[in-house]
């Protein structure tokens, strides 16, 4: 039995039994009940694949993000799911690496399955060479195109980000107008996302005048970071009172390399992080950090969706604004 023996069986059009198989409100209760009964009488279990027949849907939404094992896009990969659950969507996850080629590949498989939308988790995806993003555009040219946490400008393309210029900016001055004069930025790669935090960095201090400052690239794990921060200051005699970075990791790290050298937090150094992800909370002492607010991110996302499914208009671009999280390993208060 498929949907077009419950149509003529019930005497409704296959429209409507689609729209009873995904608990569309638009059908009459006695309609419902009709048809609802000769799926009972029948022991009928729906096919995703024939009920997009009627629907032209697969109520499926495609996620790709670069690193699952990566605390900050687990979090999105959670909150994004239980969104699109919440609103009768399934997800399909595709973990890319960091190599446009695997990219490609996977946004092939993602559209091969005629998933309805594509959400793309971080930044990294935006392509400092604009050809580079010529899949994204090409996606955006099958369905609607989800960037969380980075911007590019194209038709049915929709970015949803934190403002991380202005919300490292506000976390430096907190540190500055601690007495800070020798801040130390550290950071991982400069996607969208970190160009902004490193610029918001570099125009804050030099709002305070400040010329003795000095900004780092660490791609390894803690103990290479804290080896790096130990070789700055150890080997080249690089003086620092203030550690901000792109991400808790790296400011744990930071906080591994202040008490291997016994130098006091905060009153000695001072460090912050950015993500308020569950390692801030988890460190000793507690780390002071900036919140993106990845669930709000997250739950806007798939409210835009949901809205542009309706037929609204929404958006291209949708930024708001991040927190400041003082905890122990910094002098400013809330």
């Amino acid at each position: 039995m498929n949907i077009y023996d419950i149509s003529k069986q019930a005497n409704v059009s296959i429209a409507t039994v689609s729209r009873v198989l995904n608990g569309s409100t638009k059908v009459r209760p006695a309609t419902r009940k009709k048809v609802l009964d000769v799926i009972q009488s029948n022991n009928y279990t729906p096919n995703a694949f024939a009920r997009s027949l009627g629907l032209n849907s697969m109520q499926t939404a495609g996620i790709m993000c670069a690193d699952s094992s990566d605390i900050y896009l687990a979090q999105a990969i959670y909150y994004l799911e239980r969104e699109l659950r919440q609103n009768s969507y399934t997800s399909m996850l595709c973990c890319t690496g960091y190599q446009l080629e695997k990219r490609q590949h996977y946004l092939q498989l993602l559209l091969s399955r005629n998933v309805d939308a594509i959400f793309f988790v971080g930044s990294n995806f935006i392509e400092e060479i604009e050809e580079h993003n010529n899949y994204l555009y090409y996606a955006a040219q099958k369905v609607p195109v989800f960037i969380l946490n980075g911007h590019l400008s194209g038709k049915n393309i929709y970015s949803i980000l934190c403002d991380d210029y202005a919300t490292s900016f506000d976390l430096t001055e907190h540190i500055l107008h601690t007495g800070s004069r020798h801040p130390l930025y550290f950071h991982r790669t400069l996607s969208y996302s970190g160009k902004g935090k490193r610029e918001g960095f570099r125009d804050a201090y030099l709002k305070h005048g400040i010329t003795d400052n000095h900004i780092y690239s660490c791609t390894g794990n803690l103990d290479e970071a804290k080896q790096l921060l130990t070789y700055l200051n150890q080997e080249k005699h690089i003086a620092f009172d203030s550690i901000i970075t792109s991400d808790d990791e790296l400011a744990i790290a930071a906080v591994k390399y202040a008490l291997a050298h016994h130098r006091a937090i905060p009153d000695d150094i001072q460090i912050a992080g950015y993500n308020n992800s569950l390692l801030s909370r988890c460190c000793t002492p507690e780390l002071t950090t900036a919140d993106n607010r990845v669930e709000f991110m997250c739950v806007t996302a798939v409210s835009l969706m949901m809205q542009l499914f309706k037929g609204k208009e929404i958006p291209s671009k949708t930024t708001f604004s991040g927190n400041i999280v003082p905890r122990q390993t910094t002098k400013f208060q809330k």
